[in-house]
């Protein structure tokens, strides 16, 4: 039986994804609703921490994906803060695809691009789905201006969202200035703003994204969501529990999100129970719940293994079916018994 072993690289699959948000969104679609059909097994990350530099990590995402793909893998991606200041992204990983039936891996990519496509793919996803299927708000804010919150932006607008008005606040403004200038499109906005105040981005936008580092909760005061936004809670620990308490919530997967210390675990610490979560976004497409407008609609995706599968998979086939992967000869060498 051949054995092959493929590389794919940044530069090409930053290619495929940019050619088609739309495939990998309805990639990231098919993976939460077989995942939701339990036809997946999605372990537990796993924390590589340091103690002398605690701001680091590295983690793993172990993960079986089933239905059509039948695949298995592992992202490793570390994530180290300080290197926005040093000039390049917090974090750098691979994905290693694994053959079903023999266990070999057959491919390793680079998963930066990935994992930031697959949350955006998710990101999107929740949001026309918590927004009535419309892909239309007056306001965007994003808080956080890095690479996670450009994929979500280029997917927002590759996808035909229409957004009159976008607030953009990071800690370090330059970042803020840096997207607006960079990542934004004016031609697709009435008005784009670096506002220095995060209530104002808060309280003014219609669809927030929270795509920061945070570690703690820092947005505390349920005034500023009175009037009831969708917020997709990307990085997990920016809202505080009682914020989550008093919304509709919807997450990717209950068990996984509530680990960590992220604003739902948190949610759960305090009130001594999950019953302040809604459903989750596979069972919100399939129609198995509902939307309550009346209150602020927020979306919490822990991050599952198995989307970095199913778009890892999908951009290997077409690098594959394109010639663009890079083939390892003799990576296997010893394959008598």
């Amino acid at each position: 039986m051949p054995f092959s072993f493929s590389v794919i690289t940044g530069k090409t699959i930053h290619s495929i994804i940019r050619e088609a948000p739309q495939a990998c969104t309805q990639h990231v679609q098919e993976a939460y609703l077989t995942h939701e059909a339990k036809q997946s097994v999605n372990p537990d990350s796993y924390f590589l921490r340091f103690p002398e530099q605690p701001s680091n990590r590295i983690i793993a995402l172990p993960a079986y994906l089933g239905g059509d793909i039948h695949v298995s893998g592992i992202k490793w991606i570390a994530s180290y803060p300080d290197n926005v200041s040093k000039g390049f992204p917090r974090a750098s990983a691979v994905l290693v695809l694994n053959d079903y039936e023999t266990g070999y891996p057959f491919a390793c990519l680079e998963s930066s691009i990935i994992s930031a496509a697959r949350t955006a793919g998710s990101a999107v996803l929740a949001a026309e789905w918590l927004n009535g299927r419309k892909r239309q708000v007056r306001t965007l804010g994003i808080v956080g201006n890095g690479l996670i919150a450009r994929y979500i932006y280029t997917f927002l607008m590759e996808l035909g969202w229409e957004v009159d008005e976008v607030l953009l606040h990071d800690l370090v403004p330059a970042e803020a200035e840096r997207f607006a200038r960079e990542s934004c499109r004016p031609e697709r906005h009435r008005a784009i703003r670096c506002e220095p105040d995060l209530a104002t981005v808060v309280r003014s936008s219609d669809l927030l994204v929270l795509a920061t580092v945070a570690g703690t909760p820092y947005i505390h005061d349920p005034a500023l969501l009175a009037h009831n936004p969708i917020v997709l809670n990307i990085s997990l620990r920016d809202l505080a529990p009682e914020l989550l308490l008093a919304s509709h919530n919807i997450v990717d997967d209950v068990e996984h999100v509530m680990k960590a210390n992220t604003s739902p675990h948190l949610a759960e610490k305090l009130s001594g129970g999950r019953q302040f979560v809604n459903g989750t976004l596979a069972q919100l497409i399939q129609g198995r719940c509902q939307v309550d407008r009346t209150r602020p609609i927020i979306f919490s995706p822990f991050g599952l293994g198995v989307l970095d599968l199913a778009v890892g998979k999908w951009v290997y086939d077409v690098a594959v079916a394109r010639g663009e992967h890079v083939v390892v000869d003799d990576f296997f060498f010893e394959l008598t018994r």
